[in-house]
């Protein structure tokens, strides 16, 4: 049955007045976010300290995930050729040190977009202060090509979310599993150099065994990074919540996925995707995480 109620360590609000900056510079520039357009409840954190997660390709997706807030449409805007420049232009003026850029999915282009993915990277690239670059892509549909090409333009991270485990896809109606894990094993056959890395949104109805055969999934496609979440529902249109996740539960899964191989995992009910997102680079974090418990 689906859960209503938060427990005790779900209890972080959403206050934009910290990061007010933020805000008028990604409006004057005339940005998206995903930090906004998901309803991210870690928005306040990350405006106030200066960090965001760019959206591009407009702000309505082609795809109907039933989990999702961002805006859905079967003709979204058409693409803007100045937004990877504003992109950059933002990422210089907030003096980003990693820049993430992520987008809704656009089934209605041929390339799904990759094209514009790959020029924000070459613009983000002539930045004086050369932040490190992760992007998180859509599907492209399983074109390998529209994926080499991003995967080419040699981001530090390539990330491309499964969201969830093989058996609930069907919370994500126009998504395959095994699509994913694919775009994921090709853009590390195309650039070995990649670091690539998913997400998983936990507490939509997943056992533990589930969960473990994504890891292992995830593994044979040489995927490196991992993040875990707790999945909130952002509106009562979304999916419901069946199940809150213990930080302790969220630390199983951490230690798991390290026994496994991977060199960074992110777990604890607030992590997401872009949370925290340049530590997976570090170093000293290559066996270790940095997730705070909550």
């Amino acid at each position: 049955m689906p859960i209503e109620r938060r427990p005790s360590w779900l209890k972080k609000k959403i206050e934009f007045s910290g990061g007010k900056k933020t805000a008028e510079l990604l409006a004057r520039l005339g940005l998206n976010t995903v930090c906004r357009e998901a309803r991210c409840p870690n928005i306040s954190e990350c405006y106030k300290n200066r960090h965001a997660t760019f959206l591009i390709l407009g702000k309505v997706c082609t795809r109907s995930c039933a989990f999702c807030h961002v805006a859905k449409g079967a003709s979204p805007e058409s693409l803007d050729p100045t937004e990877p420049s504003r992109v950059a232009a933002c990422a210089r003026e907030m003096g980003l040190r990693h820049v993430v850029v992520t987008s809704v999915t656009r089934d209605d282009l041929a390339d799904g977009g990759a094209g514009h993915f790959a020029q924000t990277i070459k613009l983000l690239r002539q930045i004086s202060s050369q932040p490190t670059i992760e992007v998180l892509v859509p599907d492209f549909q399983g074109n390998r090509d529209a994926v080499a090409a991003v995967a080419a333009s040699a981001p530090d991270i390539f990330g491309h979310n499964l969201e969830t485990v093989r058996r609930l896809y069907h919370l994500r109606p126009e998504a395959d599993y095994m699509r994913s894990l694919d775009v994921l094993a090709s853009a590390k056959k195309k650039n070995a150099r990649l670091k690539t890395k998913t997400a998983l949104m936990l507490g939509l109805g997943e056992t533990q065994s589930e969960v473990t055969e994504v890891f292992r999934d995830l593994k044979n496609v040489d995927c490196d990074f991992l993040a875990l979440g707790q999945y909130l529902r952002p509106d009562k249109k979304n999916t419901e919540v069946k199940e809150y996740l213990s930080p302790g539960t969220f630390e199983e899964y951490r230690r798991i996925a390290l026994s496994l191989g991977f060199l960074h995992v992110e777990s604890a009910p607030y992590v997401r995707s872009s949370y925290h997102a340049g530590s997976y680079l570090e170093p000293q974090n290559n066996t270790t995480s940095t997730a705070e418990p909550l």
